[in-house]
């Protein structure tokens, strides 16, 4: 069988129940973190996919029109609580699909870069895990170094490689994990999100661990900085531009 076509038709003549048909034809893979959806119309980049194949999320014209807020908890990097409520890492996000799902939230199309070197159109829902991101975000920027997000952040898009790849139980995962986890011991505290038709925004954040200093921070008069420290760290920070445009001056 060498079609989605023929494998819909050999599943009816021997009654094997499944869910695609020849007018829906779609791939579907749920799991806890999200859905996927490909083929069918999908396979054409051009074409919207259609309302109806959504199971997690309203359409965010349907969704309510009033904004919900959630305040979710984190320890060292991990969700531990919503709203106040400690739940399991399971229950607390099939919590957030079912939040997030209600208001929209989640629906992600992209054209993906596979292994074997073609180029995939899919379609996913991961309304809880676009809540967590966006909290996660918001909690990283209050209680993380610049330098170590910077440097974290690097890591990334060779960390997603190797999961979207296939190399979970790799050596150079495990490493590249002990780096994340390392990044993640400050990340504790709350953030606070407004879920509102497909958007998800964040509203609020406070650590314990936080970096955030209001009398450093200040836009009002302060003790922290000397103005005129300010001279010599821009002569030197402009040294190299300096020079550069000295040389192309002289060249001209």
């Amino acid at each position: 069988m060498r079609s989605r076509r023929e494998l819909i038709e050999y599943a009816e003549r021997h009654g094997i129940p499944v869910t695609a048909t020849k007018a829906k034809p779609y791939s579907t893979d749920p799991n806890l973190f999200h859905i996927s959806y490909e083929g069918g119309i999908l396979e054409d980049p051009w074409e919207s996919p259609p309302d109806e194949i959504f199971q997690m999320t309203v359409s965010p014209e349907k969704a309510p029109n009033t904004p919900q807020e959630v305040e979710i908890e984190y320890q060292r990097g991990n969700p531990i609580a919503v709203d106040g409520k400690k739940m399991s890492p399971a229950s607390l996000l099939a919590h957030l699909n079912k939040l997030g799902g209600a208001h929209g939230i989640g629906r992600v199309d992209l054209v993906e870069n596979r292994y074997v070197g073609m180029k995939s159109r899919g379609v996913y829902e991961t309304p809880g895990g676009t809540i967590l991101h966006v909290a996660h975000r918001g909690l990283e920027s209050l209680t993380m170094d610049r330098e170590v997000l910077h440097f974290r952040d690097s890591l990334i898009p060779r960390f997603a490689d190797l999961i979207y790849n296939g190399y979970w139980f790799s050596p150079e995962r495990t490493m590249v994990q002990t780096a994340i986890d390392e990044a993640q011991k400050d990340v504790s505290g709350m953030a606070r999100v407004k879920l509102y038709k497909g958007s998800c925004t964040l509203a609020g954040r406070k650590s314990k661990q936080s970096l955030y200093r209001l009398d450093v921070a200040t836009f009002e008069e302060d003790d922290v900085y000397n103005q005129k420290d300010a001279e010599g760290f821009i002569r030197l920070n402009a040294l190299r531009l300096k020079i550069r445009a000295q040389r192309k001056k002289a060249s001209s």
